[in-house]
């Protein structure tokens, strides 16, 4: 039963109650009525916005259950998203961790094959070197084969030479100088030099001389030009034309006994000393000889300008001036040692005794003595102003040098006698009476000599020119030798002496088929 039947009911029972008590309360219930019908249509208004709020909750209902449904949904797609995210995360740890390892394994792999490259590289330096040390050792014996070769060319040139076949020697001497000098070898070796010079006709022997030649000195200014002296008491003045020497004689007396001669820069005059005491000056002008006689002098040997006009003159046991403008001997003074041996230091005269004593003489009354720092006999001496080196001869042969620091140290060469030396720098020319004329080159611990020409005669003295390509020497038979020491001079002038090449024949024969054919020239 609806509620519009309960209220109908309800009303007719009212209508009843009414009319029962009358018709007095009538208005008062219509008010009430009316009132109630005022109620039941708040009511019926309220009831339809009942219903229509239940539809309305009916239809949120709804939504919110389709909203559930599309949330359930949601929310199983987003755990679904969450496990596939899951399992993305895990694949992903597992592809780091396996990253990771395989990192690793690289840098495992990197290390090992840093490690194998490294053992390679050191396997190749190992060969490389091997490599080096086979073509070095291969180098090595080819440099020495040849340079072999070179000297023993030199040594076949010499025997065709002699044998007189001088086209040939030619030819082997420039094959000897040119594989020796192409390797490094020395050219100073002796089959090798004497070859060379023999064809390059770098030496020049005049026997000019009757008696043994005691001294030369060069004219000044001029390095073709010398005077020598002998103790056949000759005084010759030789000049050098090419191969040629034309010689004056410029005082030929044997009674004279000449050790020693100068020539004075400043004047060109000539002074040569005699030991059985004479001085002989020949003026430069005239080429007139003048004789002075040394009175209180015994045995004069040397003879040092002190200027222009005054001499001094070194005697076995004295020494004295001469004036040269009034040519007499004006002071003598007596030694008290026996002079043996006379040099030059730092441009004043240099004694030396036979009680193991040298002398400097500034004057004759200032004369410094000290010990010579080595034992024996010196028989030469010289030094060099540039490197504070000196040097001392022996009469065994054996040379010392002394460097700036007192440093003392002995060359071995010389067979004999040493009989002059002269330094350059550092180099050291010797000379002897074995007949060896040597070059030392005084810059290492072990000097070797280089044997510059060689003769049977005693080597008296020598002077170099002033090129210090070419010297002059002199000896006991009366010679006197010119050597050219330049070895470029040498080579050019035997190339303009060769007039063809080897043939094939030959230079299989004498070189040998090993070695490369080639011309020279």
């Amino acid at each position: 039963m609806d509620r519009k039947t309960i209220i109908t009911g309800c009303a007719g029972l009212l209508l009843l109650g009414t009319t029962a008590t009358g018709i007095i309360g009538w208005e008062s219930e219509h008010q009430k009525v009316k009132e109630l019908e005022e109620q039941v249509a708040a009511l019926r208004q309220q009831e339809m916005r009942s219903a229509i709020d239940r539809s309305v909750s009916a239809q949120m209902e709804e939504i919110a259950n389709e909203q559930r449904e599309i949330s359930d949904e949601k929310r199983e797609e987003a755990l679904q998203q969450t496990r596939i995210a899951n399992e993305m995360r895990l694949r992903s740890e597992v592809e780091r961790q396996n990253a990771i390892t395989a990192e690793r394994n690289a840098v495992a792999s990197e290390k090992k094959a840093l490690e194998a490259s490294e053992v390679a590289e050191a396997q190749r330096q190992i060969a490389e070197h091997q490599r080096i040390q086979a073509e070095f050792s291969k180098r090595t014996a080819d440099t020495l084969s040849y340079i072999n070769l070179g000297r023993s060319l030199g040594s076949i040139s010499t025997i065709q030479y002699q044998a007189g076949n001088t086209e040939i020697s030619d030819l082997l001497s420039y094959a000897s100088y040119l594989y020796t000098q192409r390797y490094g070898g020395d050219i100073y070796y002796p089959a090798v030099l004497e070859s060379l010079m023999r064809s390059s006709q770098s030496v020049n022997v005049w026997s000019e001389h009757t008696g043994a030649v005691t001294n030369l000195e060069y004219l000044p200014g001029d390095d073709n030009k010398i005077v020598s002296v002998s103790n056949y008491g000759e005084i010759l003045l030789s000049e050098r034309q090419g191969n040629q020497l034309k010689t004056t004689t410029l005082f030929n007396n044997p009674e004279f006994d000449f050790r020693d001669v100068i020539v004075v820069k400043s004047t060109g005059n000539i002074y040569a000393v005699s030991r059985i005491g004479q001085l002989v000056v020949i003026n430069k002008e005239t080429m007139t000889p003048k004789v002075i006689m040394l009175e209180n002098i015994v045995h004069p040997l040397r003879v040092h300008d002190i200027n222009e006009n005054t001499l001094l003159i070194i005697g076995e046991t004295s020494i004295g001036l001469v004036d040269l403008k009034r040519s007499i001997v004006t002071s003598v003074k007596q030694l008290p040692f026996k002079f043996t041996m006379g040099s030059r230091k730092n441009n004043l005269p240099l004694l030396f005794d036979d009680q193991g004593k040298m002398h400097q003489v500034s004057g004759l009354t200032d004369i410094t003595t000290e010990d010579v720092p080595v034992e024996g006999k010196v028989t030469a001496y010289c030094e060099s102003k540039n490197t504070g080196m000196e040097a001392y001869g022996m009469i065994d042969g054996t040379i010392w040098l002394k460097d700036k620091n007192g440093k003392l140290q002995k060359l071995v060469g010389h067979q004999s006698r040493i009989s002059k030396m002269k330094m350059n720098g550092r180099r050291l020319y010797s000379s002897s009476y074995d007949g060896s004329v040597n070059l030392w080159i005084c810059d290492n611990e072990k000097i070797e000599p280089m044997k510059l020409w060689q003769t049977n005669n005693w080597i008296m003295n020598f002077q170099l020119d002033s090129t210090k390509e070419t010297f002059w020497m002199c000896d006991a038979k009366g010679n006197l030798t010119a050597v050219n020491i330049s070895i470029n001079k040498m080579v050019d002038a035997m190339k303009k002496k060769l007039k063809r090449n080897l043939t094939t024949e030959e230079w299989n024969y004498f070189i040998g088929q090993n070695v490369l054919y080639e011309k020279f020239i």
